[in-house]
């Protein structure tokens, strides 16, 4: 089964499901988030009170927490529980949590006691990578909505393969973690580049510069007290404790992530395809390598890839050793028209080249795309960044390193 015959019944069992709740939910879906129900979830709440989203946490370090606070932030969500394989980390969490909504969630090390537990709704995944596929299967099989961050895999194949089990749980709506969808001048930017007033735009450029400091060598040493690593290497199997390998640092390794692609050009180049309106590149070629650093990191430093639509072009770019961003920014995407040039990164959008260029602040909410999620669990409706959208991101990632990996373009037919 394709990759497109995947995205396809995804697409008509969501219009199916529109079509079911009918004009109703139609009308509800313009309510605000906060306001209208939850629909089939799970409640204790008497009859005419909101019922509450119950949702639990996989993995709680940096965006894990980020995101236990902002679900916590929001009136009609709990957060019940708190998974990972650190339990070092529970305190801090915990207490910033119970701070947004006044009771501590519960701690376990093991995200398969969430599967069976009738009481949670949601999942939302915010581990390393090479954990992805596994946990979103699981929890697609357990029958609950899910939050996942991108990339939504460690590799396209798996990516392919949570499409189709997708397609085959009707009753799960999936999420993934590319919340520029939910901001408002990410949309406005977009609906300008869609009104024709930069003319024909055919060629996008998404980057990220930063200076990341060198993560040295580092040598086998104990397991840190507190962490459970073998559950923490999962499906990659038994390895030896290197602390460049653990936290944060996992991204910089093939066995368990994506390098800069995956950490930051999931979401540019995804911003990148949206303004164009494309899907799959025909061919994808890449240029670079680990020019600046010398230590553990696998992963290229300096990278640059051409990804061909036929009709349109973007192109990628990453140095982690340099403060000089494109278009005088660190990180952003510019959209090149015949009458203008609109650049957005995380602080807004404007348009250079045309008189009076019209320009918007902004800011990357989190918590609006939090917001979003609960949103389509209660209307029953697909979310602004749904589980199409997040893998049509995360294969430009994976194209993209496939082609470095291998030394030669890559040539594909269909996403």
């Amino acid at each position: 089964m394709t990759d497109s015959h995947n995205a396809e019944k995804l697409r008509r069992r969501m219009l199916s499901r529109r079509q079911f709740l009918d004009a109703g939910a139609r009308n509800a879906a313009g309510v605000a988030a906060m306001g209208v129900g939850v629909v089939g979830l799970t409640s204790s709440a008497s009859e005419g009170e909101q019922a509450p989203v119950r949702l639990a946490i996989i993995g709680i370090r940096n965006q894990g927490k980020q995101l236990a606070r902002s679900f916590a932030s929001l009136p009609g969500c709990r957060v019940t529980h708190l998974c990972d394989v650190d339990r070092n980390l529970f305190p801090a969490v915990a207490k910033a949590t119970a701070q947004e909504e006044g009771s501590e969630p519960r701690f376990v090390d093991d995200y398969r006691y969430l599967l069976d537990d009738r009481d949670i709704d949601a999942l939302v995944i915010a581990t390393p990578d090479h954990w992805h596929f596994r946990m979103a299967a699981d929890a697609l099989a357990a029958g609950k909505h899910l939050s996942l961050e991108t990339p939504l895999t460690l590799t396209l194949d798996e990516s392919r393969e949570l499409l189709r089990l997708a397609a085959e749980a009707p009753g799960s709506i999936v999420q993934c973690g590319l919340s520029h969808r939910s901001s408002a001048h990410f949309q406005s930017a977009i609906a300008y580049l869609r009104s024709g007033e930069l003319g024909s735009v055919r060629l996008a450029k998404a980057w990220t510069t930063h200076r990341r400091r060198s993560i040295g060598t580092s040598l086998e040493t104990p397991v840190p007290e507190g962490v459970d690593y073998a559950a923490w290497l999962g499906p990659v199997g038994e390895r030896p404790f290197h602390a460049n390998r653990f936290h944060y640092h996992w991204r910089w390794f093939w066995e368990f992530g994506s390098g800069e692609l995956g950490n930051w050009g999931v979401p540019l180049l995804d911003v990148a395809r949206w303004g164009l309106g494309v899907e799959t590149p025909s061919r994808v070629s890449s240029v670079g390598g680990k020019f600046h650093f010398d230590d553990d990191q696998e992963t290229p430093d300096t990278q640059q890839v051409l990804y061909d639509f036929g009709n349109a072009t973007i192109t990628w770019e990453h140095r982690q050793w340099s403060h000089h961003g494109n278009e005088g920014r660190s990180a952003g995407v510019a959209f090149y028209g015949e009458r203008g040039t609109l650049i957005v990164d995380r602080g807004g959008w404007k348009v250079y080249g045309l008189k009076d260029g019209p320009s918007q602040d902004g800011r990357d909410d989190l918590t609006a795309h939090c917001a979003n999620f609960l949103h389509s669990l209660r209307t029953q409706t697909a979310p602004a960044a749904d589980l199409i959208t997040g893998h049509l991101a995360s294969q430009l990632c994976h194209l993209g390193n496939q082609a470095h990996r291998d030394g030669r373009e890559v040539v594909t037919f269909e996403g």
